[in-house]
């Protein structure tokens, strides 16, 4: 990896503080802007004065932020550099990587291949996965969608620690999908299928290969023709490091102080369902109004997206299909964080305020909650706090 000298992330943290590349969208296309649109741009200087000094405190190379009143856009603007080595400054139209957030589109085609009958959410997925161990007889579709598998992450070092000390991935080596699938298979469960929730992106990965099995597309195809383009996400697209991508944003990370750029990852661990999208702010703010109008999907099906896990002692977590769930000011409250790479993504939903706030990062250690916290206590400080969620 390229060395940077300690000396620059002064440099770099002088020119941020000067550097705001501003992109502010027009008001909103179903006849003009609403007065609580027009009061939250009205906050945009302390806005744009916390994030210059959360990006300085962070010491985040560029953000871009996107904030969306009912149908207006109140802002869609960059800070910082998407490359720092070239000095490119971050816009709109930056794209940076999703990490997690991923996981709710995913949700989306799961939910698309349901309305076209080509699978069921009780559909136990030994059906799809025939050489699974006998441990995954009792999962389901829904229990991969919901973190209720029991499947143990990949990422995480408890999982590691059972398979004879070794990672399940050489994150540099490219797979067959029937590979990743039985890698999945040597992972413990850590618990009875339906019994407990815990995080697992293993189970989105495998809900990938599912869908690809099921409907015979890859579910990168899926989301490209079946939500990319009809909502008008013009840059949405997954990762790809060979592609000519414009306006894509380098990721970093710190290590000992010093801004390095992201490690490579090979192609097939950036194309996995678990969380790997290419978005700008632009796309998702037009996600953000196909959400906010319950778009492509039938009201049925957006109901199961936003319906809470349901374990076997009764008892519910807050997750559905790749969004955490919570409330504010009595009515729901949507959000979820990701990160992948060198880069860090939130998005957070307060339907009482018919207000959506998204935030991009492109460094490892980033805080987008805290970002988005800031943000959010300027327009409402009622509002919950996500990063205590986190």
């Amino acid at each position: 990896m390229p060395s940077i000298r300690r000396s620059y992330i002064g440099l770099l943290g002088s020119k941020l503080a000067l550097l705001v590349c501003t992109a502010i969208a027009s008001s909103a296309s179903f006849g003009g802007e609403t007065a609580t649109a027009k009061a939250i741009r009205g906050l945009m200087p302390q806005v744009d004065q916390f994030i210059q000094a959360e990006i300085q405190r962070q010491k985040v190379p560029g953000l871009a932020l996107g904030i969306i009143s009912g149908d207006d856009v109140v802002a869609a603007k960059g800070y910082g550099y998407a490359n720092v080595e070239l000095s490119v400054p971050v816009s709109a139209e930056t794209i940076f990587q999703s990490g997690s957030i991923g996981k709710a589109f995913t949700g989306m085609a799961t939910m698309l291949e349901v309305e076209d009958g080509k699978i069921a959410l009780d559909d136990p997925i030994s059906k799809y996965f025939p050489g699974a161990p006998d441990s995954w007889a009792s999962i389901t579709v829904r229990n991969l969608l919901n973190h209720t598998s029991g499947i143990a992450d990949y990422a995480e070092p408890d999982a590691t620690a059972q398979l004879d000390g070794k990672p399940p991935f050489d994150y540099r080596r490219d797979y067959s999908e029937e590979e990743l699938a039985k890698i999945a298979y040597r992972l413990p469960l850590d618990f009875p299928p339906g019994s407990q929730w815990h995080y697992s992106d293993t189970g989105y990965m495998v809900l990938g290969i599912l869908l690809d099995r099921a409907s015979g597309r890859f579910y990168g195809d899926v989301l490209t023709d079946r939500v990319f383009k009809p909502l008008g996400m013009k840059t949405a697209r997954l990762i790809s490091e060979a592609d000519i991508v414009n306006n894509r944003a380098a990721g970093y990370r710190l290590v000992d102080g010093q801004l390095k750029n992201q490690e490579w990852v090979s192609p097939t661990l950036n194309s996995t369902a678990d969380g790997a999208l290419y978005l700008s702010v632009r796309d998702f703010i037009a996600w953000g109004r196909g959400l906010r109008a319950q778009a492509i999907l039938k009201p049925a099906s957006w109901a199961e997206v936003y319906t809470p896990a349901h374990l076997q002692n009764g008892r519910q977590y807050p997750y559905g299909f790749g969004w955490y769930l919570g409330s504010a000011h009595g009515k729901p409250w949507y959000q979820h964080c990701g990160s992948w790479q060198g880069f860090r993504a939130c998005i957070s939903r307060y339907l009482a305020d018919d207000l959506t706030i998204i935030v991009l990062e492109n460094l490892a250690e980033a805080n987008p909650a805290r970002v988005i916290d800031g943000v959010a206590n300027l327009v409402d400080p009622e509002l919950p706090k996500l990063e205590h969620e986190k």
